[in-house]
């Protein structure tokens, strides 16, 4: 399916006014010179943040400067899924030195949280569902403090001149998409009072934020500091404190206390290519690697993407990835993952041994890599609701954050219009569990005082053999982020697909012995032939959105994902924007 490109002044009518890396890929000198010059490109899900991230680029800024002004941007216009309320993980390339850095924007728990967190006061634990709603499951959010170290380490711009095109939406207002008011109807029932009063859409259907306008005025005037201390840091203290339900024990000095942190970078080859992503906590980066490093013995691009066989491999190899990913990752400052055992080629050469193109695995368990502590398998429990970036600057620096605030609306807490998100639901509620011999063994993601839940988010960057990117991708969905950021880069790798193609197919998700196919795609036309190869299928509708650019034919081209209102507008005029595939019943909002 081909991208429309039409010119940028239709769509944004409706926008409001001027609305240290380990194993880095060489350096492609070649590259950088011809992507230098080369129009620059921003992906989002929303066309107002996209436009922000172009305004940015036009007026001399970095793909970081965009990319700071393009999450801000979906703070106002797709606050269900995003905001400075909650965090992120970014994926950098420079271009002058080929160097991939990493950062870490985690929510952190606050240092009162221990064990028993989210167990209510007879003692049991509380469901994931009845978990979310209130201060406990908010953590001390990252993502402006990520924006800030992000911003000294690549920005060009002042730190004030970010904020305008934000500012300027939240203020103006800015005609709410069908996906935002979905998430309210059907998502919404966990919002306070005041998140009802902030997102009620008026009858125009113009949505006006000032209490967001100011306070995003005063942190470009005043700088990230004044997010996490003094009176904006006591305001949420007191949010969450004083929940109606399940108050926290959050302190000033927790937030205060907040850092965002440089992570080393985890980089693989597969087949001619380099791929680059987050390290833990994030368990995105890690498990896409070990899906594609298992898939690699397979001749993937000969079975095609229409081929049953091919995509009864992709699930196989997924299981045994988030069997290993469910055990072993949580945050590194707390226990010892064992990144290099479970990256290992001999280790994943002995799990993809265990993949048959004609027959399905009875049992799938939790190998042993080289270094692996002992463990408890844990629930994979985190929800849809997640957004994603990719920005490409003219100097051929990449760029690419995946941010969130967990679930839809997060917690359900607004502070200065923005919601706080629930993001300590993605620890594991219960911190013991029984293993294979019957003793008890703390789990890797338990809750902790100060840690960082284990998150799905993947943010990639894909590097030719020459140390030339070829790719940036992430995605939102919960832990689908996972399969979608795998099958778009075997859609592109193997399949010679472009981005919008591989990111427009069907998704076979397969995290356990289920294998769900994506309902309304070719993927659910796939089941009896699977069933036939001994999986266990059921197809259902899923909240699947990615964004990418990529290097092709001489200039970055984006992509968006048909089952969002995302675009990618380039910074010479043009908007890439998707054909939208055809609604599914209860497809899921995020």
């Amino acid at each position: 399916m081909k991208t429309l490109l039409i010119a940028i002044a239709p769509l944004l009518a409706s926008v409001p006014p001027a609305a240290h890396a380990a194993g880095s890929p060489p350096v492609a000198r070649q590259h950088a010179k011809a992507a230098a010059g080369a129009p620059g490109m921003v992906s989002a899900a929303d066309p107002r943040a996209a436009a922000a991230g172009v305004e940015i680029l036009k007026a001399g800024g970095s793909a970081t400067d965009a990319a700071i002004a393009t999450m801000l941007a979906l703070n106002v216009v797709e606050p269900q899924s995003s905001g400075i309320g909650g965090g992120s993980f970014w994926v950098s390339h420079a271009a002058k030195t080929g160097k991939v850095t990493t950062i870490d924007a985690r929510e952190t728990a606050p240092a009162a949280a221990d064990g028993k967190w989210f167990y209510d006061a007879s003692g049991q634990p509380l469901s994931h569902p009845n978990a979310v709603p209130g201060g406990r499951s908010v953590g001390v959010p990252g993502a402006l403090r990520g924006m800030a170290l992000a911003h000294r380490q690549a920005g060009k711009l002042p730190w004030a001149r970010l904020f305008e095109p934000a500012i300027r939406l939240a203020r103006d207002g800015f005609r709410v998409s069908p996906r935002f008011r979905h998430s309210g109807e059907s998502f919404g029932d966990h919002l306070t009072p005041e998140a009802i009063a902030t997102f009620t859409v008026p009858a125009d259907g113009i949505l006006r934020n000032p209490a967001q306008a100011a306070l995003l005025q005063r942190i470009a005037r005043q700088g990230p500091d004044s997010f996490y201390v003094g009176p904006q840091a006591a305001k949420i203290v007191a949010a969450v404190n004083g929940a109606a339900r399940n108050p926290s024990k959050m302190t000033t000095d927790d937030l205060a206390s907040y850092d965002a942190r440089p992570r080393d970078t985890i980089c693989v080859p597969y087949r001619s290519y380099r791929i680059c992503g987050m390290g833990p906590p994030s368990s995105g980066g890690i498990t896409v690697m070990m899906i594609l490093k298992q898939l690699e013995r397979f001749d993937m691009g000969k079975l095609g993407k229409e081929s049953p066989v091919a995509w009864h491999l992709f699930a196989e190899s997924s299981r045994l990835a988030y069997a290993d990913r469910n055990l072993y990752v949580g945050d590194p400052d707390y226990v010892r993952v064992p990144v290099k055992g479970m990256l290992d080629p001999a280790y994943l050469a002995s799990r993809s041994a265990l993949i048959s193109p004609d027959a399905t695995m009875a049992n799938v368990t939790a190998g042993t890599p080289p270094g692996a502590p002992a463990r408890t398998p844990a629930p994979v429990s985190e929800v849809a609701g997640t957004t994603d970036l990719a920005v490409a600057d003219r100097d051929g620096n990449v760029v690419e954050v995946t941010t969130t605030v967990e679930g839809p609306f997060g917690s359900g807490l607004v502070v200065d219009g923005t919601v706080l998100n629930n993001q300590l639901t993605d620890f594991d509620i219960v911190p013991v569990a029984t293993g294979p011999a019957g003793a008890p063994y703390l789990v890797a993601n338990r809750v902790e005082g100060g840690k960082r839940p284990r998150s799905s988010m993947a943010p990639t960057i894909v590097y030719n053999a020459d140390g030339s990117v070829r790719l940036a991708v992430g995605a939102a969905g919960g832990s689908t982020i996972i399969a979608q950021i795998a099958k778009a880069l075997v859609g592109v790798l193997d399949w010679n697909l472009s981005a919008e193609d591989a990111i427009r197919l069907g998704l076979v998700y397969a995290p356990g012995a289920v294998a769900t196919l994506e309902a309304g795609t070719p993927a659910a036309t796939l089941q009896p032939a699977l069933v036939a190869l001994g999986e266990r299928v059921q197809v259902a509708p899923m909240g699947l959105k990615a964004n990418a650019i990529e290097w092709r034919q001489g200039r970055w081209i984006g992509a968006a994902d048909p089952r969002s209102e995302g675009v990618a507008i380039g910074e010479d005029g043009v908007i890439a924007r998707p054909t939208p595939m055809a609604p599914v019943a209860n497809r899921p909002s995020e």
